[in-house]
């Protein structure tokens, strides 16, 4: 991430002149920094907090995104195999173990194994950059034979992040009240 003015809640503001590759990762580190900020300075209990009757936390958030980012970036993008702790998740046994497992998870833990997989997937994208710019294609592809680019892969996770930031606004708001995007 290259120095960024900051917005007030310390997100990095995307560059309104960019190129492509650096419009669609300021947009990426914007949405990464809105889900840190609704996490923010929140105790385990307040991680597992639900709303409604929904059993979504913002601890599953942290990891459930850690995954997704995780998954596409080593996974799909680059052929790798997945990195602890997901290397050892019986995935058939439980499809939303991401979701199910943060609840045992501290804070701490949840929230380093989000910004550890954020900054190797940065890594990761910036290989393919390097490789073959944003038109760069997945070393994985679909069982129909069709591959993402490294463009599609990162529109994937803004709406992936800015989706679920919809999320983390409701739960971080019937939490403590606070409010904002």
């Amino acid at each position: 991430m290259t120095d960024t003015e900051l917005d007030e809640h310390g997100r990095p503001e995307p560059p309104f002149a960019g190129d492509e590759a650096a419009t669609l990762l300021g947009f990426l580190d914007y949405q990464r920094a809105t889900l840190e900020w609704k996490c923010s300075g929140l105790d385990a209990s307040a991680l597992r907090t639900t709303t409604a009757r929904s059993t979504m936390t913002l601890g599953g958030l942290l990891k459930h995104l850690a995954y997704v980012e995780e998954d596409w970036c080593a996974r799909w993008l680059h052929g790798r195999a997945p990195h602890p702790p997901w290397d050892t998740v019986d995935w058939k046994a439980d499809r939303d173990w991401d979701w199910h497992s943060a609840g045992s998870d501290s804070p701490e833990e949840l929230l380093t194994l989000w910004r550890d997989t954020v900054t190797r997937c940065r890594g990761l994208i910036q290989q393919a950059l390097d490789e073959g710019g944003l038109g760069r294609l997945a070393a994985h592809s679909r069982p129909d034979g069709q591959t993402p680019s490294l463009r599609w892969i990162l529109v994937h996770l803004i709406e992936e992040y800015a989706r679920h930031n919809g999320h983390a606004d409701l739960l971080r708001e019937a939490i403590d009240g606070q409010t904002g995007e």
